[in-house]
């Protein structure tokens, strides 16, 4: 009999009396196990301080809250022990959270290099990313290619792919669920990087030993300063991004915790030239974006059955464009801004009546304020003096309730249902949302699982790319235009093995989504094609809404314990859209649809001094869209435009389309490979590590064009990351 902890540590295990001793046992991934003898003549209180593992924290272990994947009714679901990612090789030496779990089944990358998510046929705008409670609406750095997450303050990683618990909401395609360390309440630790292009550092320990505790992490990039001393003085460009992680925690009572975290994190791109200042001219252009979270919970137990959290959140994303141009004329000033800022309130109770029932049940509530677009110009040249603010206020909530139940020995399932909804100016939604996990197990160490969930999502985000720039805005739903819905069932089998220590996962899915969004064909990026014209353009009147269709199965085969661990992930799968705006209503793949993805990683540890690694994945080509032919025009020719007017303009080419998304980029594949040295020091431990991404130098197509050559029409190819060695320096105390 057993049972398993909440994200704070608190469980509940009800037992049959007896005066004989029953052995307990307390595992957890990357922890020495700790084993107690009890007499259950009594209720009895229990609170274990759990130690590191030094042995265990080598091993690689994917799995959800139990032991064994074959014991737990919930599917779909990846936990990443943290030590994984630190022993993998990355681009550029960058350990990347949401990197590692493109490596899952079911899981694809946005391009070569990049970190979104596309998550059985969803879109990156479809991915829930949660960092204590609190909601990340840009995860991304350096335009896509790096995470904002940074692996030294995280203590767990959990990705839902499908059959979602009651407790989330709001999204169509996957949960990433993030929570920081909560800092060491007896001793103090340390742990500092040095890397190519960026360098980290995290320190920890109590404030009052046993009763309260802090972590300070942060990280930032130097490309700017790098390039620095090549500049002229009166010259100043460059790059960077930070990040800053904070949290610390008080034991109020044996009864009641107090957790306060955040997260701050910008991206900075500037040029600034002064090399005319004296006679009166100066240029200035920035382009900022950046994510800010904080979360004040408050955990409180009110009696051995029942654990109860409060959360108060707030989270605020924001970019801006900044371009200030001086002459002794006068000055021409642009100011473009875009931000979406969230307050909210979350309550969860969990609550373990008998062995065969634990309920969690609760409600949320946040209030949105979306910016799309703020403008400010002034050119003294002709007078222009526009400021421009049109801010959306919405509200969006939900309450759930969840069971996980287990009537017998073979069967366990998790039926939830969930109410959401949603306020926007007069318009309100409310929507149903029934949710089940079901495993039978058929032996004890085999089960055959299923699952089905409904989502609502009341979100948009507008986007030409599908990379997840900051530059992609996030509007509500509307009256017009309606929120986002899906509807999912899986079926599988888990296997857990013995000898050799292996799990084996298979499960097949169908989704079908509603009311998905896309730019009507002609239709310019929202308002930073034309900043001027920004406050009388609705972004409803540029999009058009329809359904989605993904499908697949996915295999997961993974070793867990040893010197050498892993896994091996395949993908096959199918993602359609249809809408009837677009491709004459006829139905055509996603970019992203991608029908073979696999990933083989390795790591290998000959002795606790060595770690060796290696990934190779592979992936379909992605489905983009390409002209067939082109033809010359004269400057006469009336040529016709997305409004429907003829434009006697000068325009030398006019381009010709088949359906869209019917050509098939190349083959994506790639093998990155690593080496760690490890050396036990007096004051703790220090590591050098040396990868390789891309050993063997493939050119995988990043974007295609078409060029010319010799007078003709060529298809050409865009690669942007070939072989990149880095390295990097790692001290642990």
């Amino acid at each position: 009999l057993g049972t398993t902890t909440n994200n704070y540590g608190f469980y509940s295990l009800t037992l049959p009396a007896s005066s004989e001793k029953v052995a307990l046992q307390i595992t957890f991934i990357g922890y020495k196990t700790q084993k107690f003898e009890l007499t259950l003549d009594k209720d009895q209180t229990l609170s274990v301080a759990l130690e590191t593992e030094t042995n265990e924290l080598t091993e690689i272990i994917l799995k959800g809250e139990e032991e064994k994947v074959s014991r737990t009714p919930q599917m779909s679901v990846v936990s990443v022990p943290i030590q994984q990612i630190k022993d993998l090789p990355a681009l550029l030496g960058e350990k990347d959270v949401l990197k590692v779990l493109q490596l899952m089944p079911g899981v694809k990358s946005g391009g070569e290099g990049t970190s979104g998510l596309y998550v059985r046929g969803g879109g990156p705008d479809q991915n829930l990313i949660i960092l204590d409670d609190a909601t990340v609406y840009n995860a991304s750095h350096l335009f896509g290619f790096f995470s904002l997450f940074n692996g030294n303050a995280l203590k767990n990683v959990e990705l839902t792919k499908g059959g979602f618990p009651a407790r989330y909401g709001g999204r169509l395609s996957s949960v990433v669920d993030m929570t920081m360390k909560d800092g060491h309440k007896q001793e103090y630790h340390g742990e500092a990087s040095v890397g190519l292009i960026s360098s980290s550092a995290t320190f920890e320990g109590p404030i009052q030993k046993g009763k309260s505790s802090f972590l300070v992490s942060g990280r930032r990039t130097y490309l700017d300063l790098l390039i620095r001393p090549f500049l002229p003085a009166d010259q100043k460009g460059g790059y960077y991004f930070y990040d800053l992680n904070a949290k610390v925690n008080f034991t109020l009572s044996p009864k009641d915790k107090i957790f306060v975290s955040g997260y701050f994190g910008q991206d900075k791109f500037f040029v600034r030239d002064n090399s005319q200042k004296a006679s009166g001219y100066a240029f200035k252009t920035g382009l900022y974006w950046g994510n800010a979270t904080s979360t004040v919970r408050w955990n409180h137990l009110f009696n051995d059955k029942i654990f109860s959290n409060l959360s108060l959140i707030y989270s605020h994303f924001n970019f801006a464009i900044d371009l200030e141009d001086q002459s002794p004329e006068g000055k021409f000033q642009l100011k473009y801004l875009s931000r979406i800022r969230d307050f909210g309130v979350k309550y969860d109770i969990d609550f373990a009546p008998s062995p065969k029932h634990n309920l969690k049940l609760g409600a949320n509530l946040l209030t949105h304020r979306f910016t799309p677009s703020a403008v400010v110009i002034r050119d003294d040249f002709d007078g222009t003096n526009i400021n421009t603010k049109r801010p959306i206020d919405a509200l969006e909530g939900g309450i759930y309730i969840e069971d996980f139940y287990r009537p017998n020995p073979r069967l366990s399932a998790n039926f939830g249902f969930r109410m959401s909804y949603f306020g926007y100016k007069k318009t309100q939604y409310v929507y149903p949302e029934p949710r089940a996990s079901v495993a039978y197990h058929l032996t004890e160490s085999l089960a055959l699982k299923a699952s089905y969930a409904m989502m609502n999502q009341f979100m948009h985000l507008l986007t030409n790319t599908g990379a997840g720039l900051p530059t992609d805005l996030w509007v509500p739903a509307t009256d017009r235009v309606k929120p986002q819905q899906s509807q999912q069932v899986a079926i599988g089998l888990a296997k857990d093995f013995s000898d050799p220590d292996l799990t084996l996962t298979v499960e097949g899915y169908y989704k079908r989504s509603k009311r998905v969004i896309s730019y009507k064909e002609g239709a310019s990026f929202l308002a930073v094609d034309d900043p001027e014209n920004a406050a009388a353009i609705d972004w409803q009147n540029n999009v058009t809404q329809g359904n989605g269709y993904a499908y697949g199965a996915e295999v997961l085969l993974q070793k867990k314990k040893g010197k050498y661990t892993g896994w091996i992930g395949y993908t096959l799968s199918w993602t359609q859209l249809q809408f009837d705006d677009l491709n004459f209503g006829k139905k055509f793949f996603a970019r992203y649809d991608r029908r073979h993805d696999i990933s083989i990683v390795n790591i290998y540890k000959p002795k606790p001094s060595i770690t060796l690694s290696a990934i190779w994945v592979y992936g379909t080509g992605n489905a983009i869209t390409l002209p067939l032919a082109s033809y010359s025009l004269s400057s006469h020719e009336p040529i016709p435009n997305p409004n429907n007017s003829l434009d006697f303009g000068f325009q030398p080419t006019l381009n010709e389309y088949g359906s869209r998304n019917d050509f098939r980029m190349r083959a994506n594949h790639r093998l990155d490979v690593g080496i760690q040295f490890h050396k036990q020091k007096s004051w703790g431990e220090r590591t050098w590590e040396i990868s390789i991404y891309n050993a063997y130098n493939r050119r995988n197509p990043f974007f295609y064009y078409i060029g010319t050559q010799n007078g003709q029409n060529v298809l050409k190819q865009v690669s942007i990351f070939g072989l990149i060695p880095s390295f990097s320096y790692r001290i642990k105390f």
